[in-house]
């Protein structure tokens, strides 16, 4: 059974920095392009960026370029969202998630709970 475990979310002060993790169980990690979404408030989840199996980036949030960075460990089956020079709009409910496809398709057919960022200014 696929299970994601993420932790690294937390409250940060504007300009910081958080990690997030995503350790994945119940599958091949390096299968599979992995990505994050968010959902700040008053908006619908959207994909924020994606690693496909090869460890290429593809962004689909233009905000977050030359600030937040994904690396993958496929060892270790864990994911990671590296995410600098933080501001207020970052605020939001972070979710890793699973492509469909080993590529960066934008086709995330599984993701959970997600974890928490909080920006203040």
């Amino acid at each position: 059974q696929l299970q994601l475990a993420e932790s690294g979310g937390g409250l940060v002060q504007a300009r910081g920095s958080l990690r997030l993790s995503c350790v994945a169980s119940g599958l091949t990690l390096d299968d599979y392009a992995i990505g994050y979404l968010r959902q700040v408030p008053g908006k619908e989840r959207e994909g924020v960026l994606c690693i496909d199996n090869n460890g290429k980036t593809t962004y689909y949030e233009d905000s977050v370029k030359g600030r937040f960075s994904i690396s993958r460990d496929n060892t270790k089956n864990t994911v990671y969202l590296q995410m600098n020079s933080l501001k207020p709009e970052d605020t939001g409910v972070y979710y890793c998630a699973v492509d469909k496809f080993y590529y960066c398709s934008g086709y995330f057919n599984h993701y959970e709970q997600g974890t928490q960022v909080t920006v203040s200014s």
